[in-house]
Order: C-alpha cells, then sequence, then structure tokens
C-alpha cells in the first residue's frame, strides 16, 4: 500500500447523520487525482454510530478523550501519516469536492497553509447567519490582518489544509473553537506561506444543533488575537497614559483657558484626563502581562519593569503608598485650617490624584504581573 501524502481529519461528536456522506464526497474529490491519501476520524466521544460508520467507509478512527473541537482536531492531526494534513467539519456544510484543489494549491505554492475561503466563494442562502456573515468573520480576518501583516479574507474558515512538519513548529494549545485563530496567528508569526482557494459553504441538515456558540466562542477567538499582540497595548497604554498626563500637568499649571468659544482645562477637562490616565495605565499593565507568555519583543522599559528587582518593587509599592497618605493628611490639614469649610481645591487636587493614580495602578500593576512570573515559573 502507497503511503499517503495527504491525511484528512474529520473532527466528529455525534455525526452519524452527516458523517458517511462527507467521507464520500472527499473520497469522489481525491481518488480521481490520483493523491495517495488516508481518511481520518477524530473522534471526540460519540455516543451515537459515528464510529461505525467510518470504519465502514474505510476510514481510521483516533479516539480523543479530551473535549473540544481543537482538541479533537490536534489528536486527528498528530496522528496522521501523511506530510499535509487536511481538515473539515464533518456536518457537510462544507464543498468537500474542492479537496484535490485545496491540496494542489498548497503543493503548488510550497505553502505550509490553504484555505478554502467561504467569504470569496459561493455561500447558499442560510448556510451561514448574518451576523457572522457580515460582522463576526469580516472583523475578526481584518483585525488577524491589521495585527499579523495577513491578507487573508476568511480566518474562520474550518476547511484547511497544513504541512504537518511546519504545523508541529507552530506549537497550537487550544482545545476549544479558537483553535482556528490560534493556528493562522501562529503561521502568520512564523512567516508561513498561506494561499487560499475559493470555495464555499452549504446548509447544514435540517434540525442539526451547531456546536458553535456565537458569542462566547466569539469572544475566545477575540480574546486569543489580543493576547497575541501584547505591544499593541503596550504602546496605546503608554501613548493613551502619557498623553493624559502631560495635559493634566499643563492644565495644573495654566487653570483654565480659553480658547474662542471653548473653555479647556477647567475641572471637566481635569476629569476626563484623571479617567485617561488611568484606563492608559490599565492597558500598559495588561500588556506587560501578556509579554509573560509570548517571545516578543518588548520595549526596554518595559523589560525593566518586568525584570524589576523586588526589592526595587518594594520600594515603589511604599513610595506610592506614603505619596498618598500624604496628600489624604495634606488635605484634612487643609480643611482644618479653613475651619472646615469649602476647600476649593479641585484643579490642584484632580492634578495630584491624576499622578497618584496613574503611579498606584502602574506598581499594584506591576505588582500582580511579578506574581503572575513566578506563580508561571513555579508551575514549569
Amino acid at each position: 500500500m502507497t503511503a499517503p501524502v495527504l491525511t484528512f481529519v474529520f473532527p466528529c461528536l455525534n455525526e452519524e447523520q452527516t458523517l458517511g456522506g462527507c467521507i464520500r464526497a472527499v473520497r469522489d474529490s481525491l481518488e480521481p487525482s490520483g493523491i495517495a491519501y488516508e481518511i481520518v476520524v477524530a473522534d471526540n466521544g460519540s455516543t451515537d454510530r459515528s464510529r461505525e460508520i467510518a470504519t465502514e467507509l474505510g476510514a481510521r478512527v483516533v479516539p480523543v478523550a479530551a473535549r473540544g473541537y481543537g482538541a479533537a482536531l490536534k489528536g486527528g492531526i498528530e496522528a496522521a501519516f501523511g506530510g499535509y494534513v487536511m481538515f473539515a467539519d464533518s456536518d457537510s456544510t462544507y464543498q468537500y469536492e474542492d479537496a484535490a484543489a485545496l491540496y494542489q494549491e498548497a503543493v503548488k505554492h510550497d505553502a505550509g497553509m490553504a484555505i478554502a475561503s467561504r467569504m470569496i466563494g459561493n455561500i447558499q442562502p442560510g448556510a451561514m447567519p448574518t451576523l457572522h456573515r457580515y460582522l463576526g468573520t469580516p472583523v475578526l480576518t481584518t483585525l488577524i490582518n491589521l495585527l499579523f501583516r495577513g491578507r487573508l479574507t476568511d480566518c474562520n474558515s474550518g476547511f484547511r489544509c497544513v504541512r504537518k512538519v511546519d504545523y508541529l513548529k507552530w506549537d497550537v494549545r487550544s482545545d476549544g473553537m479558537e483553535f482556528a485563530s490560534e493556528l493562522l496567528i501562529k503561521a502568520l508569526k512564523a512567516g508561513t506561506k498561506t494561499v487560499e482557494i475559493r470555495s464555499g459553504l452549504r446548509c447544514g441538515p435540517p434540525g442539526r444543533v451547531a456546536h458553535l456558540r456565537t458569542w462566547r466562542d466569539g469572544m475566545r477567538h477575540l480574546l486569543f488575537i489580543l493576547s497575541e499582540k501584547p505591544s499593541l497595548f503596550e504602546k496605546l497604554g503608554l501613548l493613551l497614559a502619557g498623553l493624559a498626563t502631560l495635559l493634566q500637568i499643563i492644565a495644573w499649571f495654566t487653570g483654565p483657558v480659553g480658547i474662542g468659544p471653548f473653555n479647556i482645562f477647567d475641572l471637566h477637562s481635569q476629569a476626563l484626563l484623571l479617567l485617561g490616565g488611568i484606563l492608559g495605565t490599565q492597558l500598559y499593565v495588561f500588556g506587560c502581562s501578556l509579554f509573560l507568555r509570548t517571545a516578543d519583543r518588548q520595549m526596554s522599559m518595559t523589560r525593566r519593569f518586568i525584570d524589576m528587582d523586588e526589592g526595587n518593587l518594594f520600594f515603589l509599592l511604599l513610595a506610592v503608598v506614603m505619596a498618598c497618605l500624604a496628600l489624604g493628611g495634606g488635605l484634612v490639614i487643609t480643611w482644618m485650617r479653613s475651619g472646615f469649610a469649602g476647600l476649593h481645591q479641585a484643579n490642584h487636587l484632580l492634578a495630584s490624584v491624576h499622578v497618584l493614580g496613574v503611579a498606584a495602578t502602574l506598581s499594584i500593576g506591576l505588582l500582580a504581573v511579578h506574581t503572575l512570573k513566578k506563580a508561571t515559573r513555579a508551575g514549569r
């Protein structure tokens, strides 16, 4: 028997209604092309006849104990004998007749990944929810393209072909639906050549309950995408916090300033600047925490914060606490001297609270980052 150059993996959880048709459709596509292939059904704990159907049709069943779409695919890909591994859902919605073309496109361009794009193909009416077609998939695809320099049209397509040797280098870990996003992002970050072909999507069988949960799985995709780009939060946070703090200091020195019909740097402006400073610092600290789980390069200032000596961190926290106590004590003394009357110190107070708020948010955030760093190292 000729060793397979291609393994087609079907993730499966109780798909007896559609699995047989999917296997036959893939065979009908690959047989005429002369491609040496095998079909693997990565079974995720089916309680119906899915396993029996797969075996009867000559597919190799690989049981996968860990639950989830990503877990099933990882189990199937790891068990594959082919140098290329193709996969698609076993719900009869994809155009499985494009299997041969998808593999040939990957080989032709020596690509590490080939994607059957639904968005530039034929999507049958009702096959894709309107929210997914015009909002979810386009937004996530655009975000991936912008953040990771991709040129994709369909980041959520579940019909793909990957070169196994490349896949193993990407160290894909997601067990859920976000597996699709992780696979793409890891490939793009590794500089792997990725190509697409025109495909489409069909309506699933009547009454079938989809495994996908729109808002939960969409949020999982978004969280993973953002987690792989900590520099976005690092730079955006520093810009927002730095600009808001600078303007707050200017407002402290100048007081309210009239520019034509506008009055700026008054209390309302200062309150918004305070909010901007704290939000920016939170974004920056969030970026710092994300650097703990990626190999991405960070600014030298961020590296110094993450690698700060614990003794210096202690004195930073102590200084912030002492400054807050000094501010509170000074305010009480000023209030006492005025006979506990109105203080009229809002302009100076907002500026002081802004600076101390940014410092406190940063120092407490760094405390969390260092705690996470210790916990991560201890868990290795």
